[in-house]
């Protein structure tokens, strides 16, 4: 016991080490808190580690771990997109539709196009009209589940396409389909944003936007493109929730747009744009996942584990901020 206060006795007197451990602490915050529920995840359960319930865990965040990629880069420059949801429910009920008359590659390509052009639609208001991110993506999120409604006729659009459906339930080499296709669009995003001109400049736009504007630079090119992405991504989202379940359906995805919110701030990034990376945001991904599978294991019931969501949300997101103050 000596030994140990012998230890700590110099780190406490000095400040500079004390100062040094947490500058490492607040900048390694969101593994740190990974870690610890990775700690307090094999703590309560058992089954948490067994290869079944990981690969089960990876496969249901595989949707918000894409989606989370384009609302990165949205947030990135200072906006936001809570349409994200409808336009996965869009999708998949376009996708299943798409299925009924076509092959599988035309029916992807198609919805692809389809989450692209309502992206689109958004990031000209945004880009062109200045119209406030909030209010567009707002309306979007309306329009969006409601064409998913009068699309389906307000029933579930059932696919029987076993290539789709092996997409969504197979696995290579043990890992699910879902989960490497969100590697890879991952791995692009760390790409893009580290070593890209196109990755530096929305992360500049929303550090600074006038300053950007005055370097000469298109923001409003760069706006619309963002919003571009994640309408992509969650069009990939849409076909992968009808890959997983055989059925486009017009209700799947409700609240998705908080989650994928949620896990970019959970990841450290600002709202007000500027900061915030793809690692970060995969590791926001997997907390929120681990939230609910620690939760599914202790069988907690439904309403109570959106609460405690919603505290464990609030306390990373305070605790984001407090390293960020610090920075």
């Amino acid at each position: 016991m000596s030994k140990i206060v012998n230890y700590v006795k110099p780190i406490i007197k000095n400040p500079f080490t004390v100062n040094s451990i947490l500058a490492s602490i607040f900048k390694y915050n969101t593994l740190l808190v990974f870690l610890v529920m990775m700690v307090i995840a094999s703590a309560v359960s058992d089954v948490f580690f067994t290869q079944t319930n990981i690969f089960n865990l990876s496969r249901q965040v595989a949707g918000l771990g894409i989606v989370g990629m384009g609302m990165l880069i949205v947030i990135l420059t200072g906006g936001i997109d809570l349409s994200v949801g409808s336009i996965i429910a869009f999708t998949s009920v376009l996708s299943a539709f798409f299925l009924q008359t076509m092959s599988l590659p035309e029916a992807i390509l198609l919805t692809i196009v389809g989450g692209a052009l309502l992206g689109s639609i958004s990031g000209f208001m945004v880009a062109k009209t200045k119209m406030a991110p909030f209010v567009v993506t707002l309306a979007m999120m309306t329009i969006a589940r409601g064409m998913a409604f009068m699309l389906s006729e307000g029933s579930p659009i059932i696919t029987r396409n076993e290539v789709l459906m092996y997409f969504g339930t197979g696995s290579w080499l043990g890992i699910p389909f879902p989960v490497i296709l969100m590697i890879i669009v991952f791995i692009l995003f760390v790409v893009m944003l580290k070593y890209t001109v196109f990755g530096r400049l929305i992360t500049a736009i929303g550090s600074n936007e006038a300053a950007v504007s005055l370097s000469g630079i298109n923001v409003s090119k760069y706006k619309f493109s963002v919003y571009c992405i994640s309408g992509v991504l969650c069009a990939i989202a849409g076909i992968i929730s009808t890959s997983r379940t055989g059925v486009g359906s017009p209700v799947v995805a409700l609240g998705f747009e908080l989650d994928a919110i949620a896990a970019v701030v959970i990841g450290g990034a600002s709202l007000a744009g500027g900061r915030g990376g793809a690692f970060n945001t995969l590791l926001g991904v997997f907390i929120l996942g681990m939230i609910g599978n620690i939760m599914n294991l202790m069988g907690v019931p439904g309403h109570p584990q959106q609460v405690i969501m919603g505290v464990i949300i609030i306390g990373a997101v305070l605790f984001q901020l407090r390293a960020y103050s610090r920075k």
